[in-house]
């Protein structure tokens, strides 16, 4: 009887671990990406290519850019009068303003680099942080 109470204690666990873990799967926030696609209004007309999805939102790009960065720190971000421009290890967050607010720009750091490079220059670094040099024996030297 014991062993039997001990299975269905560990089977009753087991169960509302799996349910929590799958709505954390579902509802979290994992990314930049997810917070960006859960908290603004898709806006598929402003997408440039198949590259950088867009999103809106009535707030300002400081704002946004305040929650964005307040929930995942960016490796890297440049502000100047044109927008802000978040640099996360695989994706961009760009930030433009607009006469409603802001359109937020999703995209891939492989395709934002290259697009955003007259704009934020030698500011965003590659890797981890702004001041990262490289790797492998003998780099930095």
């Amino acid at each position: 009887m014991t062993y039997r109470r001990w299975f269905v204690v560990g089977v009753a666990f087991a169960v509302i671990g799996a349910l929590v873990a799958g709505f954390a799967v579902f509802y979290g926030n994992f990314s930049p990406r997810g917070l960006v696609e859960d908290r603004y209004t898709r806006a598929a007309g402003r997408d440039i290519g198949g590259d950088a999805i867009a999103y809106t939102s009535a707030r300002t790009p400081s704002e946004v850019a305040e929650e964005v960065t307040d929930a995942w720190q960016p490796a890297d971000q440049y502000i100047d009068g044109s927008g802000v421009y978040l640099r996360y290890d695989d994706d961009s967050v760009v930030i433009l303003p607009i006469a409603t607010g802001s359109v937020i720009l999703l995209e891939r750091l492989v395709t934002a680099y290259p697009r955003y490079h007259p704009t934020v220059g030698n500011h965003w670094g590659w890797g981890r942080g702004s001041t990262v040099r490289g790797g492998g024996p003998g780099s930095g030297k």
